[in-house]
């Protein structure tokens, strides 16, 4: 076990692309109202998406270059980076190899992490065993990071008015303090054909077919039960909170998924908590799936809303279905 004992947040950053798409792009593009939907419904707003030239890997470093000034490190002090997205620079290598060289981590050993929406906070559980069990692993890297726009149909107003791009990462370093507590990994694989990107991987390589079946893209197959997050969510809260030994009270700041705000509303009800708990960031910067939970929480910590000694229970979900939950003091 690494002699220290645990590990703990020292930095966190984002980033988000400076293309802003506001409601009335899509009303244009689609032909049709979809703001008062997306107000009124998801309250989605605005969402950042990439330009030509941007991709995962540019989202990542600019994210990691926020986290590391946070945590007043540098390149060379980091030991692993990993980096979580189903949105990778490419297919192989990993995007995390891609961010090593552009960050100049010379000694940091790399690798990336899929679970769909829930790869930041599984690849936030695996940096902290890391840590924990192996002292040579003393500063990591962990980003969620999202280019969904890359593989939009926008004819499909399903997926497009809604998926957005962005980075969250954190520095999670070696501490004395057991400031991060595991939670569970549980995935529902019965719901992996219900959306997702179909074509680009072995089972189904890009073919002049794919391409015209859209499988390049982001599909929703199937609607999924608007009942499953909310009470998956808050019963993996409360085990986590039995885990801890604490009252769903005793949590300061729940960061959620937030592909729903009403998912996220439904939960705090759930739990007897106030919405006030939950940073919410969908509506200016849209869906961002494996980043919007850093986002979150690295916007909330920047303006003061959350401090030192508070405790932060994450919870993400995703495609495959997966879900994956953690919880960190800061």
């Amino acid at each position: 076990m690494n002699n220290l004992g645990g590990a703990s947040l020292s930095g966190a950053g984002f980033y988000a692309p400076e293309r802003e798409l506001k409601n009335a792009y899509f009303d244009q593009l689609l032909g049709e109202d979809v703001s008062t939907w997306l107000e009124e419904n998801v309250e989605i707003f605005a969402r950042r998406w990439c330009t030509k030239d941007q991709s995962t890997a540019d989202l990542c470093y600019h994210a990691a270059q926020d986290a590391m000034k946070d945590a007043g490190r540098q390149p060379e002090d980091l030991d692993l980076i990993i980096v979580a997205t189903d949105t990778p620079e490419y297919v192989s290598p990993s995007t995390a190899a891609v961010l090593q060289d552009r960050l100049g981590a010379l000694s940091a050993g790399t690798f990336d992490v899929n679970t769909a929406c829930a790869g930041f906070v599984t690849a936030l559980d695996i940096a902290a065993k890391y840590i924990i069990s192996d002292p040579q692993y003393q500063h990591v890297l962990v980003i969620g990071a999202y280019a969904m726009s890359k593989y939009l149909n926008i004819e499909d107003k399903k997926t497009v008015t809604l998926f957005a791009d962005g980075a969250g990462a954190v520095v999670l370093s070696a501490s004395k303090e057991q400031n991060y507590v595991p939670g569970e990994l549980i995935t529902m694989g019965q719901y992996a054909d219900w959306m997702g990107i179909y074509s680009g991987g072995s089972h189904i390589p890009v073919t002049k077919e794919a391409l015209a079946k859209h499988q390049h893209q982001l599909q929703f197959v199937k609607k999924f039960p608007k009942e499953l997050n909310p009470k998956m969510w808050s019963q993996m809260i409360k085990d986590l909170c039995k885990k801890m030994a604490v009252e769903i009270e005793d949590i300061d700041h729940f960061f959620l998924t937030q592909i729903n705000i009403n998912a996220i509303r439904e939960t705090l009800d759930i739990l007897g908590q106030p919405e006030e708990k939950a940073t919410t960031i969908m509506h200016d910067y849209g869906y961002t799936g494996s980043a919007c939970i850093p986002m979150a929480f690295a916007i909330a910590k920047k303006s003061g809303k959350v401090k030192s000694g508070q405790l932060c229970v994450f919870v993400g979900s995703g495609g495959g279905l997966a879900f994956a939950s953690a919880a960190l003091k800061t």
